[in-house]
C-alpha cells in the first residue's frame, strides 16, 4: 500500500518533511476548507494569496508526475475540514498511512495528534525542520534560563551556523547594529516601488471566489499583487536585496504618508508559506555585505529578523503554550474598536497605518509596533482581540508567529515574558519617526485638552493604572520618576481626560 501525503497551506515548499521521501504510488492531498479559512475573518488578500499558492503549488508537484488530491473550497463534496478530506480521499490514494508535517499552530498540531485513532490508520506527524531551531533546540536553550532574551538566542544561532562570523567573533566587532538603523526619514526620501506580479489565470479565479464567498472580510480582491509561486517569490527577494536592502537598516523604523511600503522586504508572507526558506534568504543576504554591495548595518538588521526573531518567537511560542495564549499580565480588557476595521478615526498615525492594513493585509514592523499596538497597549485592549486582529488582517500571519510578537512584544500580556519592558510610548515617538502628526487632527505637542494627541494622555495614563506592576522595572524607572515629579491636579486631569478618550472608542 502507499502514503497519503497531506500538504497544508503554510507548506508549500519541496523540502517540507512530509515530501522529502515521497515514493512512487504515493498521492499528495491538498485541501482549502472552510475550518481553516474562517477561524478568524482573514483578509482577502491574505485568502487569496493562500488559496491562489496552494493551486500553483499542486501544479509544480504534478508536473513532477506526482498524483495530486486537490480539494477547492467551491468543490460542492468538500467536507470543509482537514481530517474529513483526510477521511474522503484516502481510499481513492489506496492508501494505508498519512504522512503530515506538523502544522505551524497549536491547535491544529494537537488535533493531527488525534487523526490516526479517528481514522483507524496510520497517521505520521514529521517535525517541520524548515526551521534552524527545532522545538527540542529552543527548549535546550531556554531551560535553567532566568530570562528567555531574544538578543543571546540570536548570538548562539549566529555561532551555529556562522552568519556574519569571522575568526569565532561578530564581524566588525559588533553583535547587532541598531545604534545605525533608527533614522527618521529625511526630506525628499523617496523608497522604490515594491515587487508586483500581474494575476494569472489561476489567481484571478481564486479573486473571484474570495470576492463572493467573504463579501465580509477585511480588504478586496483589486490591486492583489503578490507572487504566488516560488519563482516570482524569489524574484522579489532578489528585487528587495539589490533595491531597498542598501538602505533598509537606516531607515527601517521610519514612516511616510503614502509610502506603506518604504525600504521593507515585503517576503513575510512568502517565506511563512514555504515558499522561500530561511537559509537562502540569510545566504543571499549576506553575500549581499560580502561582494560590498549592502551595508553591514543593513544586513546584520536584516539577518537578525530572519535567524534571530523569526526563531526565537517560534521558540516562545512552542516552549510556552497553550498557557501562553490565557496571560493577561496587565489585566487589559477593552473591547476592540471599530475603527481597527475601518480606518475611521481622526488619530492621522492610526488611520494611516490601519488603511495601509486595509488595502494590502500589510503594514511594516513599526506601523504593527509603534503606532497600532502601542494604542493597543495604552488603550488596554482586550489581548485575545487583538491577537485575533492581527492574526486575521495580514498575510504573513500565522499564530506561532503572530502571538509572540503581539501578545509579548506588544501588548506585554506575558508580563515580560519577551520583551524587558512594555514598548509604551507617547506621541513624541511617532512624530520622530514620522511625517504622519502632520495635518492630524490633534495636536502632538499639545499635552492636555481636547486637541492633545490621545497618545500622549493615554501613555501617562497607561503608567499610572499599572504601577503595580511596572514601577519596580529597571528599565521603566524615567518615566516612573518623571511621573513621581507631577502634581495631583495634573494627573487627575489626565485621567479624566483620558477616560473620555476611551470612552468613544
Amino acid at each position: 500500500m502507499a502514503c497519503l501525503r497531506v500538504i497544508l497551506g503554510d507548506q508549500l515548499s519541496d523540502e517540507i518533511s512530509s515530501l522529502r521521501d515521497i515514493a512512487s504510488g504515493d498521492s499528495v492531498l491538498m485541501a482549502e476548507v472552510m475550518t481553516e479559512a474562517s477561524y478568524v475573518p482573514h483578509h482577502k488578500k491574505k485568502l487569496i494569496y493562500v488559496f491562489s499558492a496552494m493551486r500553483h503549488f499542486a501544479e509544480t508537484l504534478r508536473q513532477r508526475n506526482i498524483r495530486v488530491f486537490y480539494t477547492r473550497l467551491d468543490d460542492p463534496e468538500n467536507s470543509h475540514s482537514l481530517l474529513g478530506e483526510i477521511a474522503r480521499h484516502i481510499d481513492k490514494a489506496e492508501a494505508d498511512t498519512v504522512i503530515v508535517t506538523n502544522g505551524g499552530e497549536y491547535r491544529l498540531t494537537e488535533d493531527m495528534k488525534t487523526w490516526g485513532e479517528k481514522l483507524r490508520l496510520a497517521v505520521e506527524c514529521r517535525d517541520d525542520d524548515r526551521f534552524l531551531a527545532s522545538h527540542d533546540d529552543f527548549q535546550q536553550w531556554a531551560e535553567g534560563r532566568k530570562s528567555l532574551r531574544m538578543e543571546y538566542f540570536y548570538r548562539d544561532m549566529r555561532r551555529r551556523y556562522d552568519v556574519l562570523m569571522e575568526h569565532g567573533k561578530p564581524v566588525g566587532g559588533e553583535w547587532n547594529y541598531d545604534s545605525e538603523n533608527r533614522a527618521p526619514p529625511k526630506e525628499g526620501l523617496s523608497p522604490p516601488k515594491p515587487f508586483a506580479v500581474a494575476p494569472d489565470a489561476i489567481t484571478t479565479e481564486v479573486m473571484a471566489m474570495v470576492t463572493e464567498r467573504f463579501a465580509n472580510n477585511m480588504g478586496d480582491a483589486d490591486g492583489f499583487t503578490y507572487a504566488v509561486t516560488r519563482g516570482d517569490a524569489l524574484a522579489a527577494l532578489d528585487q528587495f536585496l539589490t533595491d531597498r536592502l542598501p538602505l533598509f537598516g537606516t531607515y527601517q523604523d521610519a514612516m511616510i504618508d503614502n509610502e506603506p511600503w518604504m525600504f521593507h522586504a515585503h517576503i513575510g508572507l512568502y517565506l511563512n508559506s514555504g515558499l522561500l526558506s530561511p537559509r537562502e534568504i540569510i545566504s543571499k543576504a549576506q553575500a549581499q555585505w560580502q561582494h560590498g554591495k549592502a551595508p553591514l548595518n543593513a544586513v546584520e538588521g536584516f539577518i537578525r529578523q530572519i535567524l534571530g526573531w523569526r526563531e526565537y518567537v517560534r521558540g516562545i511560542y512552542w516552549y510556552r503554550m497553550p498557557l501562553y495564549a490565557q496571560s493577561n499580565a496587565l489585566a487589559a480588557d477593552r473591547p476592540l474598536p471599530d475603527f481597527f476595521w475601518t480606518a475611521d478615526t481622526k488619530m492621522r498615525c492610526l488611520r494611516i497605518s490601519i488603511q495601509n492594513t486595509i488595502d494590502h493585509a500589510y503594514a511594516h514592523h513599526i506601523q504593527r509596533l509603534m503606532v497600532i499596538g502601542n494604542f493597543s497597549l495604552l488603550a488596554g485592549l482586550d489581548p485575545a482581540a487583538v491577537n485575533a486582529w492581527y492574526l486575521a488582517v495580514y498575510a504573513d500571519a500565522y499564530e506561532w508567529v503572530e502571538m509572540p510578537n503581539v501578545h509579548g512584544m506588544t501588548l506585554y500580556a506575558d508580563g515580560g515574558d519577551l520583551a524587558s519592558k512594555p514598548y509604551a510610548a507617547s506621541g513624541a515617538y511617532i512624530n520622530r519617526m514620522s511625517n504622519y502628526c502632520k495635518g492630524c487632527h490633534y495636536s502632538v505637542t499639545s499635552k492636555l485638552g481636547k486637541s492633545a494627541c490621545p497618545f500622549n494622555l493615554l501613555y501617562w495614563d497607561f503608567l499610572m493604572r499599572n504601577q503595580d506592576q511596572l514601577a519596580g522595572n529597571p528599565r521603566m524607572g524615567m518615566p516612573y520618576r518623571n511621573l513621581a515629579r507631577m502634581d495631583a491636579a495634573r494627573k487627575d486631569q489626565i485621567r479624566l481626560e483620558s477616560a473620555e478618550i476611551l470612552e468613544t472608542l
